[in-house]
């Protein structure tokens, strides 16, 4: 997110700094400057507010006073009290609660005194997930029974912990927000996600729902942004249950892989519109050209080698997007392809050929090597 960010910065003539403590950091490599540092260095942060006229963040889990103190000097997007409260799972449930908005009933866990049949059993089966630090799957256990709810919670380390009821999904969704500082609001089309293994793999946009529903998705993304008082780039995921109603399952206050199709398919993407709110700048348009599936590139695939780009660029109207990562691991995030096309049934044909041809690839090539 961040490399991707910095290229549409850069590209509207801004240099970039980023703050990254590894030593591959694909935003660092394409940055004019690249602060190897810890995100809780003082000298470091100071070195940004002295060389930087604004900061952003590329994920929730950069620690919030980093952003407060960068906040007493220069220009901050999104503020660290919004992070905060997008960084915690139990301060998000109750956030969105308390503002009207419907999330799945749930119950905070904080320690061995909370795990009381009478108050959990209304919850089962469910999801344990882990108050802070968990994304794409990590740090959630399904349970069913009030043994499986304390061996899961042992297992997490006791650490706290938001149990919520596992809900009859009809399909996931989400909506990108810009807030500006002048508090104009926009928002891209409804995408509609699929997940394998926790970890999204395609997004399929406009969403295959109904247009009252993708308008009560669009308006309930800038009503969390309202309240949260955001100024950004924010993502809200739903659950759409099969009776219709939509159920906000968390939100990601930054630009998001379900979003990244805004790349190829929009006027204005989701980098682009970050830098924009940054720079206080007019939000530009968020209309799409034209429908687009985007599908996540995952480690798996270099497990015997470097796949064959090929099977995606002789799609004319495929778009490769590899993010310079040196380390392919498992469930890794290496890059993604959208398609364009005329209709989104074409677009999700040629995504699931191109997928596919890489899967059976991997395997062919994992196939010689054992061999």
């Amino acid at each position: 997110l961040g490399r991707m960010f910095t290229m549409a910065a850069q590209s509207m003539g801004y240099r970039v700094m980023v703050l990254d403590p590894g030593d591959h950091s694909p935003a660092g490599s394409v940055a004019d400057r690249h602060l190897q540092a810890d995100y809780l260095d003082r000298e470091a942060l100071r070195a940004m507010a002295s060389r930087c006229a604004a900061a952003t963040t590329e994920f929730e889990n950069v620690p919030a006073e980093s952003l407060a103190f960068l906040a007493q000097h220069r220009v901050v997007s999104p503020s660290a009290d919004a992070v905060a409260v997008a960084q915690d799972r139990i301060r998000e449930k109750t956030f969105l609660a308390d503002n009207g908005l419907d999330v799945a009933p749930f119950a905070v866990i904080a320690g061995d005194a909370d795990l009381q049949e009478a108050r959990l059993a209304p919850l089962l089966p469910g999801i344990l997930k882990i108050a802070r630090l968990g994304y794409d799957g990590k740090g959630q256990v399904r349970v069913g029974t009030l043994q499986e709810v304390r061996t899961a919670f042992a297992s997490l380390g006791g650490k706290a912990c938001v149990l919520e009821k596992f809900l009859d999904l009809e399909c996931e969704v989400s909506v990108v927000v810009a807030r500006a500082f002048d508090d104009s609001v926009v928002t891209w089309p409804v995408a509609e996600n699929h997940h394998a293994a926790g970890i999204l793999d395609i997004s399929i946009v406009p969403a295959r729902v109904p247009a009252p529903l993708a308008d009560a998705a669009r308006a309930a993304a800038m009503k969390v942004a309202r309240c949260l008082d955001y100024r950004g780039v924010l993502c809200v995921e739903f659950f759409v249950l099969r009776d219709g109603r939509l159920i906000v399952n968390e939100i990601a206050p930054r630009p998001h892989n379900s979003g990244h199709y805004t790349i190829d398919a929009c006027v204005t993407s989701q980098f682009e519109q970050q830098a924009r709110v940054l720079c206080s700048l007019p939000l530009g348009d968020t209309q799409m050209h034209c429908p687009a599936v985007m599908v996540n590139l995952l480690g798996d695939l270099w497990a015997s080698g470097e796949p064959r780009w090929e099977h995606v660029l002789r799609h004319a109207r495929a778009k490769l997007h590899l993010y310079g990562k040196t380390e392919a691991r498992p469930g890794r995030k290496m890059g993604h392809y959208t398609v364009l096309a005329d209709d989104v049934g074409q677009a999700l044909a040629t995504a699931t050929e191109i997928k596919a041809m890489l899967l059976a690839d991997a395997q062919s090539m994992r196939a010689a090597g054992a061999a």
